[in-house]
């Protein structure tokens, strides 16, 4: 419908592009700048517009440092185009000056806005007045002026905003037409109209609504009851929230055959739908029952951006065409049961899946939302009802008993390939009956519960998308040429969402609406833990929604172990670890924690572990935050850390056998038990991420005594023996040394102090080392810590001989031994005495270097320490190896190498290889020399350590020099002084010596 024009000729038109004429000729316009500014102006309706308004409107936070002198050139050029024949001098009449602003006065009927909104009146004043027919030509009128997008053309935030208005506008004006036809009679002709509009906005509910009306008007229940379930679906995968209470009448009013729902009163003439059974059919006869039976096809929309997956689309492909072979009396019903958390994909899966199959089952696929995790879920009676309705029955023949439901809807898909979607299943009980019975059919069912029970189904645990899966999702609903220009960024937001689809869907939606946002914008919003889940909303979509209608199941003891469960910071935790969170008894919290496995509310990656997803993690700390009193919260976290030092402690005690250390730890509960140190070590070892991850919750909460964190730091010392904690050990010895600074606790600091003294001395930083030693020293001695300050002693003298201050470090010795003798703690005697060995030799006392590591040895044999024995051979077999005695040096370090690899002592194991590597270089075997220092040299590399690396080196280049290969022992030398001089070791000095005394050319510093 045309606008009618002005005296002038002029017309506007902002209901599609923005555009105008004059009589029938066209208006050049401009630039997208220069009609967005019109287009405020029109809309504005002869308002005046600020200067400053525009600019916003046109250019928003993007506005140019000259932005208001555009704007006037703009202005000036519109009112050229606007008014040709006007002079240079006179004023103009059309867009005029405003004060500073400007507005544009137009006479009635020049925009078709104007027209479009005087229809609307007048066709509801035709309507409430009883002229139906009248006020649908009205509408349609109104319709016909727009010529697609509004406004299209425009730029800028005003055109946006305004843009969804109208074409929110333009949606209700429809479905008056579409309330109008239907009150009219016309159902079988919008029927067409209105699968088209509801497939362009599916979650408006008042357009689902008139197609459900119109289905059933045309006979066709079946359709309509399936458009209340795709409805459904829809609602809950994109807003979490089931269809409003006009809806949801309806689906009850066609169930029921309401007959209020007929066409009124003198409706027009509508057309038996061709569904029907015309008159005089033979329905009794059974191949005229088979040839009519309908053939359903109620799968809900497929995903259009759906992504990655392949390796289980192509298995349940699989699985389905199995089902489907044309041999299928050889086959079973087949059954694919996707299970995995809410949010992870399981119904888009599902439905891409079973539309990628339909060519297998030409017979039709059956869809039911079960609603399993919603307030009122779908009984198996109701759901069969609809299916048989589906499949042709009528509704007064359906059985009222399900058992009977159930058999006579096995009996319809006999001898017929029909693929049957059971979506968002609660239980093994809810779906049973709704299987198909017969080969040649198949089942996918999806549930956030693990249906473990479901008979012959073939069990998909659905996780979250790979990284690159879920970055092309991302990209996919934000713009992948927005995403790939910030591709680091978008890997970080799409990692914060813990690759979960709903989640990144989400965040994606939320930039794709927000043009002025960076993906680099989205990082610090998301990092904070706390307001993560409120980040991840759109619209009345969100993450937390979806996670809440699976723990609203829950029943109260699962519910708690669901929140405290979430307390700890660790990435995983143990069946009996969380066994003393939750207090409960072992056999008890091992069914807790797996019942919450097969809700989907926690995952166990190993047998005996278990952890949350990230964001469910989340999700739970605030439950916990809101429903667990504070002290309750501290009370479990407390109950966790003194079960790991109760272990821990036991650990340590067989790990140093003979070690008073483990002795001053305060322990109240129990732990477990071990058979054997490499045990002990080993449950160490597996635990270390949990372990450092209590530790440092511990030293992060004030007003919380650090001493129980720092006792577990203590405890898990022999970590260190692995080298590959040390980094951990040394961030984590720090945590607690500024947490024992902040609450005076001088007993924690002297424990982390020790720690990290220890740290710095496996990573060469003798310096840094000593520095921690003496501080311990003299926190231990103000703070009565007799146990550790002979432990300090003890590595003061080991950092000292190092350093070939062999005096001062047989001084800390001897202080460290009247320690121990005081305690009568002999296992610290004979370590003492096995370290002192080197300092002796030192000063050229190779009688007193025996005679101690000697007397070392015997002590830790009597005591029967496995660990204590291997290290005082290890001492032995270096004063043995000096003073000549080379066979029975070999045999000291081959034992001590044997106990080292299988404890995974890796250090010991280095220390030990470099000495054979010496002692067979002074037999003249060089063969075994170079082997024993290259193997020295790679576990050196493997746990990182640059001096036990150097050390190899040097050895490595003397035995390859006396095999004769000059070049790779002139290599290997150059390397170990380049690492000595790096970490300022004493050896380099030497070494220096021997690569001068070689002629090596070239030393690099």
């Amino acid at each position: 419908m045309a606008v009618q024009g002005t005296e002038a000729g002029l017309r506007f038109a902002v209901l599609g592009p923005v555009r105008a004429w004059r009589d029938d000729d066209e208006l050049d316009l401009g630039t997208p700048l220069q009609r967005s500014i019109l287009a405020m102006l029109l809309l504005r309706e002869g308002r005046a517009v600020t200067p400053t308004e525009m600019i916003d409107a046109v250019w928003g936070q993007d506005a140019p440092p000259r932005a208001l002198g555009a704007l006037r050139t703009y202005v000036s050029r519109l009112r050229a185009v606007l008014e040709p024949d006007r002079s240079p001098r006179s004023r103009p009449e059309l867009l005029t000056s405003v004060g500073k602003g400007y507005a544009l006065r137009l006479p009635e009927g020049t925009l078709d806005l104007t027209v479009f909104e005087r229809h609307i009146a007048q066709a509801d004043t035709a309507r409430r007045a009883g002229r139906v027919e009248e006020a649908a030509t009205l509408l349609r009128g109104a319709l016909a002026l727009s010529g697609g997008e509004a406004l299209a053309g425009a730029v800028g935030p005003y055109a946006e905003h305004q843009r969804e208005r109208l074409a929110e506008r333009r949606m209700l004006a429809i479905e008056a037409l579409m309330d109008l036809d239907l009150q009219l009679g016309r159902h079988d002709q919008v029927v067409s109209e209105l699968i088209v509009l509801t497939a362009d906005h599916p979650l408006r509910e008042r357009l689902r609504a008139q197609l459900m009306l119109a289905y059933y008007r045309c006979g066709r229940q079946a359709d309509a009851l399936a458009v209340f379930t795709e409805t459904r679906h829809a609602l809950i995968e994109e807003l979490g929230v089931d269809p409003g209470p006009e809806l949801t009448a309806l689906h009850q009013r066609i169930l029921a055959a309401d007959p209020t729902l007929a066409v009124p009163d003198e409706p027009q003439a509508a057309v038996r739908p061709a569904e029907q059974h015309p008159a005089g059919d033979d329905l009794g006869h059974p191949e005229a029952d088979e040839e009519e039976l309908p053939r359903p096809a109620q799968l809900p929309a497929a995903v259009s951006d759906f992504t990655g997956r392949r390796e289980v689309v192509a298995r349940l492909r699989a699985l389905l065409a199995e089902a489907a072979r044309d041999d299928r009396q050889e086959g079973g019903m087949a059954v694919a049961a996707i299970c995995g958390i809410g949010g992870v994909g399981k119904t888009a899966l599902a439905v891409h899946v079973a539309h990628a199959a339909g060519d297998l089952f030409p017979d039709g696929q059956l869809y039911v939302d079960m609603r399993g995790h919603g307030t009122e879920q779908t009984t198996p009676h109701s759901a069969l009802a609809a299916f048989l309705r589906a499949l042709g029955m009528p509704p007064d023949i359906i059985p009222e008993r399900t058992a009977e439901r159930s058999a006579l809807y096995r009996s319809l898909l006999a001898e017929r390939r029909m693929l049957v979607l059971l979506d968002n299943a609660r239980s093994t009980e809810q779906v049973s009956p709704l299987l198909p019975g017969a080969p040649g059919c198949a089942a996918i069912v999806t549930s956030r519960t693990k249906l473990a029970d479901l008979p012959a189904a073939r069990l998909i645990d659905l996780d979250v998308l790979e990284p690159t899966e879920a970055l092309s999702l991302f990209g996919a609903v934000a713009g992948t040429e927005r995403v790939a220009a910030e591709r680091a960024a978008a890997m970080d937001v799409v990692a914060a969402c813990g690759f979960l689809p709903l989640a990144v869907r989400i965040v994606a939606a939320r930039l794709a609406a927000r043009p002025s946002w960076t993906v680099a914008s989205l990082v610090p919003r998301l990092a904070d833990e706390r307001r993560r889940l409120d980040e991840l909303k759109v619209g009345t979509l969100a993450v937390d929604a979806t996670f809440a209608l699976g723990y609203n199941q829950l029943d109260p003891g699962q519910a708690r172990a669901f929140r405290l469960l979430s307390l700890p910071t660790g990435p995983d935790i143990s069946s009996s670890a969380a066994a003393a969170l939750l207090d409960r008894a072992p056999v008890e919290a091992e069914d807790l924690l797996e019942s919450l496995v097969d809700a989907s509310l926690l995952e166990a990656p190993a047998p005996g572990r278990y952890r949350f997803h990230d964001l469910l993690r989340l999700f739970a700390r605030r439950e916990a935050e809101n429903s667990e009193h504070p002290e309750a919260r501290e009370q479990a976290l407390a109950r966790l850390l003194d079960f790991y030092l109760a272990t821990a402690k036991e650990a340590h005690r067989l790990g140093y056998e003979g070690s008073r250390v483990s002795d001053g730890f305060a322990v109240s509960g129990s732990g477990r038990a071990f058979g054997s140190a490499d045990e002990a070590v080993a449950w160490l070892t597996v635990e270390a991420d949990a372990l450092f991850a209590v530790i440092a919750q511990a030293a992060d909460t004030p007003g919380r005594s650090i001493l129980p964190a720092a006792d577990l730091l203590l405890a898990i010392e022999p970590l260190l023996e692995s080298g590959t904690h040390g980094r951990e050990l040394e961030r984590h010895a720090r945590l607690v040394i500024a947490a024992a600074g902040r609450d005076g606790d001088r007993h924690s600091e002297v424990r982390a102090r020790y720690i990290l003294g220890r740290v710095l001395f496996g990573m060469d930083r003798l310096r840094d080392a000593e520095e921690q030693f003496a501080a311990a020293l003299e926190l231990a001695e103000a703070s009565g810590e007799r146990i550790v300050l002979g432990e300090t002693l003890n590595a003061l003298a080991v950092v000292a001989g190092r350093q070939r201050r062999h005096h001062e470090a047989l001084a800390h010795f001897d202080a460290a031994m009247r320690v121990y003798r005081d305690m009568d703690a002999p296992a610290g005697e004979a370590l003492v005495l096995s370290y002192s060995v080197r300092d002796h030799l030192g000063l050229g006392r190779a009688d007193d270097a025996i005679a101690a590591a000697e007397r070392g040895l015997a002590i830790f044999t009597e005591m029967g320490s496995g660990a204590g024995t291997a290290r005082a051979r290890y001492h032995l077999g270096i004063v043995l190896s000096k003073v000549g005695r080379l066979n029975e040096a070999v045999h000291h370090h081959a034992e001590c190498l044997a106990f080292f690899r299988a404890s995974n002592q890796h250090v010991w194991e280095q220390r030990v290889c470099c000495r054979l590597a010496e002692t067979f270089i002074a037999a003249g075997r060089f063969t075994d020399a170079v082997r024993h220092a290259e193997q020295a040299l790679t576990v050196s590399r493997q746990i990182g350590h640059p001096y036990g690396e150097a050390l190899s080196l040097a050895v490595l280049g003397r035995a390859l020099a006396e095999l004769g290969d000059a070049g790779r022992s002139r290599e290997c030398l150059r390397r170990a002084y380049d690492i000595f001089a790096r970490l300022g070791a004493p050896e380099a000095g030497d070494l220096r010596i021997l690569l001068e005394r070689t002629q090596v050319d070239q030393v690099g510093t």
